[in-house]
């Protein structure tokens, strides 16, 4: 059953210190083209009637596959060198999730975070715990040689090299999506190789449901990309689930309000949000965010800088 709000798909490919000029050109094309790439993922299974929750996942898995962004291939990678990868999925009918968090084998932890939710008592499975429950279920591996990238490398041995590498501005390139669905069901994804030079076995807030990622058919769905620790502190996915649903805002406005509450915090970064009445938003406190949007009637934007749509 349709009704007439139609699909709606909202992805991002992280945020930070992205602005007109420091982003080689090359890159700039290749980040759109991939964003146009999960909009057309997504969209096919929306405008073939599909699950909200389906074209999360499908639009996530591309993402994950570009080496332009900061989950599976291309990842951050951990102060010792290698990925730890962490992904989640929810579906707002139920409220059902999965996630996992540290897997370094993984090809799509979307993928395995899909599979926990729908093949596992559980939501959140982590570090080698996640890796069996992969084997159980022949989700797809790859090895060092598919994550790491030279540019990654770089990227690591700068910061080592800075003696004050703690207080070094870590990039976000977090990868998300959310989506409503023509049944008006809602869906979020999130996956992210976490902040370049991690260590100590760090999570942040992209596995974890209420944080990084949250959808309920009663309000919204919602993927934040930034500095973690603050998402989790605010608890931003279900806060701004909690002001649409309880206080009537809209999404724009309860999305507005959350990111200037992490703000506060101390943090920075973007939101994407999917309402279930059919409206969409983003709210973003860095330069840029990598971002885009579909809709059934025919909407389509793809952006990177602040002074974008």
């Amino acid at each position: 059953m349709t009704d007439t709000a139609g699909w709606t798909l909202v992805i991002h490919g992280g945020s930070g210190i992205i602005e007109r000029g420091r982003l080689a050109p090359e890159a700039d094309a290749g980040a759109r083209a991939a964003l146009h790439a999960a909009l057309n993922a997504g969209s096919a299974i929306l405008s073939a009637g599909g699950a909200a929750i389906d074209a999360v996942q499908a639009a996530i898995e591309v993402l994950e596959d570009d080496p332009h962004f900061n989950a599976g291939r291309g990842a951050a990678l951990t102060f010792e060198g290698g990925v730890e990868l962490d992904a989640a999925i929810m579906e707002g009918t139920g409220r059902r999730a999965g996630a996992v968090a540290g897997v370094t084998t993984v090809r799509n932890p979307v993928t395995l975070a899909r599979a926990v939710m729908d093949h596992s008592p559980h939501v959140l499975l982590a570090g080698a715990g996640a890796e069996r429950f992969a084997d159980e279920r022949a989700v797809a591996r790859a090895d060092a040689d598919w994550f790491v990238l030279p540019a990654r490398r770089r990227q690591l041995e700068s910061m080592r090299a800075d003696a004050d590498w703690f207080d070094v501005d870590m990039k976000y390139g977090t990868v998300g999506a959310v989506a409503r669905d023509a049944g008006g069901h809602v869906a979020a994804a999130t996956s992210t190789g976490g902040v370049t030079g991690k260590r100590w076995g760090r999570i942040g807030d992209s596995p974890l449901i209420g944080a990084g990622t949250y959808a309920d058919d009663r309000s919204v769905a919602v993927s934040a990309t930034g500095s973690g620790e603050f998402f989790i502190r605010e608890g931003a996915g279900h806060e701004i689930g909690a002001r649409v649903r309880l206080l009537g805002e809209t999404v724009q406005q309860a999305a507005d309000t959350v990111m200037a509450g992490v703000k506060a915090l101390g943090g920075t970064g973007g939101v994407i949000v999917a309402g279930a009445d059919g409206t969409t938003g983003w709210s973003i406190t860095t330069p840029g965010m990598y971002r885009a949007k579909a809709t059934e009637g025919g909407e389509r934007i793809v952006s990177i800088y602040g002074d974008e749509a």
